[in-house]
């Protein structure tokens, strides 16, 4: 097997296959709190339990240059972040260039890291949340039920893939061309994307009685990804990407309950969602959108606190009385 990725700059070897075979102590993460994509990794990651076997560096959210993501000299300089634990790099690239000292590609978070082969396994996300799905449950405690929390069941599949076909391109994505298009008629065109693919979601929760995209009672894959780009959407999305359409929290009623669930109530996900990072990455990345790197105060709170009338409300709907 290749020590290199492909032309798309992509490692994607998997994670207990005969040549990465899992073992405790053995891999590495590298992740950057402000990408929602390698926040998908930290969420799955947290709700598993896999912490032990899998510990992380974490990069700046900003200055990002020619050289990469940047780590921190000291666990203090920006907090959140951490020194490189393996090499003590001063940027993500020299991770890559360990792999593949003619690497060209992007430096792109996140990665894995094997290192008994002093290698990337994999650097494409939704690689690794399939991986971490199911990869460490043998080393979980045999009473511990995350060894049975499956965020991709074999019945669900197939609608799992459908949602993701839409939902990718829509909203997880969709944010990025609406924010990055250079002409008006772009702009407009994938703005409207992603407000219809937010209605859709809308929907989607409103046709059952429950807190999870699928009616499942703990969240699937799907629940995940949405998850990372909507806590980023009201708190900078909306105004850096100028989707100003509707907010979350006024515009989508069911949507925001879900996320203040997903925030507040599942363990691990509010404790690696780092607000400072997430809005001091987007301010201070793109001169184009932001020439004076001004970072927006608010909103206030980013995510309103999971109430006692939320709790009746669930318990009325579980019930069957609305």
């Amino acid at each position: 097997m290749p020590n290199y990725p492909p032309s798309d700059g992509s490692w994607r070897h998997t994670l207990g296959s005969p040549s990465f075979p899992v073992e405790p102590d053995r891999y590495h993460l590298y992740v950057g709190l402000f990408c929602p994509f390698a926040h998908r990794v930290i969420v799955t990651r947290e709700l598993k339990g896999l912490q032990e076997f899998l510990p992380m560096s974490i990069v700046k959210a900003y200055p990002k240059d020619d050289g990469g993501w940047r780590f921190p000299a000291t666990d203090d300089e920006y907090p959140g972040s951490t020194v490189d634990h393996l090499f003590h790099s001063k940027f993500l690239h020299e991770v890559y260039f360990k792999s593949d000292n003619e690497y060209k590609g992007k430096y792109s978070v996140p990665v894995l890291w094997d290192k008994k082969k002093n290698q990337i396994v994999n650097n494409e996300s939704e690689d690794i949340i399939r991986m971490l799905n199911t990869a460490f449950d043998d080393y979980l405690p045999k009473d511990d039920p995350r060894r049975e929390l499956n965020f991709y069941p074999p019945a669900l599949k197939e609608k799992i893939d459908e949602i993701n076909s839409w939902m990718m391109p829509g909203l997880n994505t969709g944010v990025y061309k609406a924010g990055f298009a250079s002409t008006q008629e772009d702009y407009e065109k994938n703005a409207r994307i992603v407000f219809e693919t937010l209605d859709r979601l809308e929907k989607m929760l409103a046709d059952h009685r429950h807190l999870y995209l699928l009616a499942t009672p703990n969240p699937t894959e799907v629940d995940t990804k949405l998850y990372t780009t909507l806590v980023r959407f009201d708190v900078i999305y909306q105004q850096h990407f100028k989707l100003m359409t509707r907010s979350i929290r006024h515009g989508y009623p069911l949507l925001y309950r879900w996320l203040k669930n997903f925030y507040w109530n599942l363990e691990g996900v509010k404790e690696t969602t780092n607000f400072k990072h997430i809005k001091e990455n987007y301010s201070n990345s793109h001169l184009d959108i932001n020439p004076k790197s001004i970072t927006p105060l608010g909103p206030e709170p980013e995510v309103e606190p999971w109430t006692e009338q939320d709790d009746e409300w669930w318990m009325e709907e579980i019930a069957g009385v609305r």
